[in-house]
C-alpha cells in the first residue's frame, strides 16, 4: 500500500472516531499527524509542524477575543439595535445585508477571511437576538464573501487570473467573476428559503425597542433598565396576517430599555472600525490587529473584558489547527499532488474536469483554497491545450469549486462562523456546518461542471 494511500485512509479513520467517540477531531488529527509524518513520511517534528497554521490560529483567537469584549460590553447589542433601524425592522433582510456586505468587502480588496471575520460575529449575534437560525446567517456570510471574491481588484481574482496568464490560457476576468457571483447568489437563495427565510417574512410585525437583556439577568452597564423586566412585551405590539413581512419597527425616540453608547461601546465601535481599516487599507493582519485592539480594551476597561479570553472558542481552534497540521502533512509527502496528477492523466477530458472540480471541492474543505487552485489549474493545462474543454468555463467551474466549500467548519471562514456564534450548543452546531459543507461537496461540483464545462465556454 502506498504511503499516500495510508494517509488518505488514516484520514477516514480520524472522522470515523471523531463522529462515533465525540473526541476533539483536531486532537486526533495532531496525533494522526505525529503517527503518518514519524512513521510513513519520515518527517520530523519541523516536517510535521510546517502544515500548523499558525496565521489562522492568531485571526482565530484575535477575533473572537475582541468580539467577546464586544459581546461583554454591550457593543454587539448597540450594533444589533442599530441594524434593525438600518433595514427600517425588516429582520428577513438581515441575512441579505449581510451576504452583500462581505461581498462589497471581498470585491474591493479583503481577503475572504478577514471579511468573515469582521462581519460573521454582528451577523451571528444577531441571528442569536432575533431567533434567525445560525447555519443560515452563517452560510449568507461565507456565500457572501465568495460571490464577491472573485472581482478583477480581488485578492482571488487577482491570484486566478494571474495563474491563468503564467500558463499561457485564455481568460475572462468578468466571466470568472459573474460565475462565482451567481452561483453563491443561487445557493444563498436556496439556504434562505431552507434554513428558514420564509419564516422570516412570515411573522407579524412586532415592536421591538432595542436587544432584550438575557432572563434574569441586569441591564447592561450604561442602559436604562427595561420596565416590567425581561419577560415584559414592549408597548405597541401588533400581529399582521400571515405572510407578511417581519417588521421591526424603530422608534425615532430612545425608549426605556434601548441600548445605548457608553465610553466603552463608543471605544469599542472605534476597535472594529480601525481593524477593517487596518485589514483593508493598510493590510495588516486580521488576527495581530484584533489581539492588539483587544489588549487596549482590555487595559482601560479590565471588568468587563475579564471574562473574555475564556470566551475564545478554545475548542474551535484546537480542532482547526490539528486537522489543518495533518493537511499540510498530507500536503507535505505529496499525497495531495499525487490525487490531482492521478485524475488529470485520465483520457477522457469531461470526466477528468469533473474529478479535478471534485477534488478541488473536497481538499479545499480542509485547506487554502488559493493553494488549491494554483495546484489544480496547472493540472489541467494539458486537457485544456487537447481544446476538447473550454478553458475559460473549467477555470470557472474550479474556482467556484475550490471556494464555495468555504463553509465547512474546517475552512477558515467555517471555522470563524463556528467561533464567532454566540449563544450555540457548538457542538451540534459544527455538526450543522459539517452536514452542510458535505452536501455543498457533493452537489455543487457536479452543477458547475454541467453549467459551465460541458457547453464548452471560451
Amino acid at each position: 500500500m502506498s504511503p499516500e494511500l495510508i494517509s488518505i485512509l488514516v484520514l477516514v479513520v480520524v472522522f470515523v472516531i471523531a463522529t462515533t467517540r465525540s473526541v476533539n477531531m483536531g486532537a486526533l488529527a495532531f496525533a494522526a499527524a505525529f503517527g503518518v509524518g514519524e512513521l510513513v513520511a519520515d518527517l520530523d517534528a519541523d516536517g510535521i509542524f510546517a502544515g500548523f497554521p499558525g496565521a489562522l490560529f492568531v485571526v482565530l483567537v484575535g477575533v473572537t477575543y475582541l468580539f467577546a469584549i464586544a459581546r461583554a460590553n454591550g457593543t454587539t447589542d448597540w450594533l444589533v439595535h442599530a441594524a434593525i433601524r438600518l433595514v427600517r425592522g425588516r429582520v428577513a433582510l438581515i441575512p441579505w445585508v449581510m451576504f452583500a456586505l462581505t461581498g462589497a468587502l471581498t470585491a474591493i480588496g479583503a481577503v475572504s477571511p478577514a471579511a468573515v471575520a469582521i462581519v460573521a460575529p454582528i451577523a451571528l449575534s444577531f441571528a442569536a437576538q432575533y431567533g434567525i437560525s445560525p447555519l443560515l446567517m452563517g452560510a449568507m456570510v461565507v456565500h457572501g464573501a465568495q460571490a464577491g471574491g472573485f472581482s478583477p481588484i480581488s485578492i482571488y481574482g487577482t491570484i486566478v487570473n494571474g495563474i491563468v496568464e503564467r500558463e499561457h490560457l485564455p481568460g475572462n476576468e468578468v466571466a470568472l467573476f459573474l460565475a462565482s457571483l451567481f452561483a453563491n447568489l443561487a445557493i444563498a437563495a436556496v439556504v434562505f428559503v431552507l434554513f428558514g427565510g420564509r419564516k422570516l417574512w412570515a411573522r407579524g410585525a412586532q415592536t421591538v425597542a432595542g436587544p432584550a437583556p438575557q432572563a434574569g439577568a441586569a441591564p447592561a452597564k450604561g442602559d436604562p433598565p427595561t420596565p416590567g423586566g425581561p419577560s415584559a412585551q414592549p408597548s405597541g405590539t401588533a400581529t399582521q396576517p400571515s405572510g407578511t413581512a417581519t417588521v421591526v419597527a424603530a422608534p425615532t425616540d430612545a425608549p426605556a430599555g434601548a441600548v445605548s453608547l457608553t465610553p466603552a461601546r463608543v471605544a469599542t465601535l472605534g476597535a472594529l472600525v480601525a481593524l477593517v481599516v487596518a485589514v483593508l487599507a493598510f493590510d495588516l493582519d486580521a488576527g495581530l490587529t484584533a489581539i492588539t485592539l483587544a489588549v487596549l480594551l482590555s487595559t482601560f476597561w479590565p471588568e468587563d473584558s475579564r471574562k473574555a479570553v475564556g470566551q475564545i472558542a478554545w475548542s474551535t481552534v484546537l480542532l482547526i489547527c490539528g486537522v489543518l497540521t495533518y493537511v499540510g502533512v498530507l500536503d507535505e509527502m505529496g499525497t495531495i499532488k499525487w490525487a490531482g496528477e492521478g485524475v488529470s492523466g485520465i483520457g477522457v477530458p469531461l470526466l477528468a474536469a469533473v474529478l479535478l472540480c471534485y477534488i478541488g471541492a473536497i481538499v479545499s474543505a480542509f485547506a487554502s483554497s488559493v493553494g488549491i487552485m494554483g495546484a489544480l489549474i496547472p493540472l489541467a493545462v494539458p486537457f485544456l491545450a487537447q481544446d476538447e474543454i473550454g478553458a475559460v468555463g473549467m477555470i470557472a467551474a474550479l474556482a467556484v469549486s475550490a471556494t464555495v466549500v468555504d463553509v465547512s467548519p474546517f475552512s477558515t471562514n467555517g471555522a470563524l462562523v463556528l467561533a464567532a456564534a454566540p449563544e450555540v450548543d457548538r457542538e451540534r452546531f459544527f455538526r450543522q456546518l459539517m452536514v452542510y459543507g458535505g452536501v455543498v461537496v457533493a452537489v455543487v461540483p457536479a452543477v458547475v461542471w454541467l453549467v459551465m464545462v460541458v457547453p464548452g465556454f471560451g
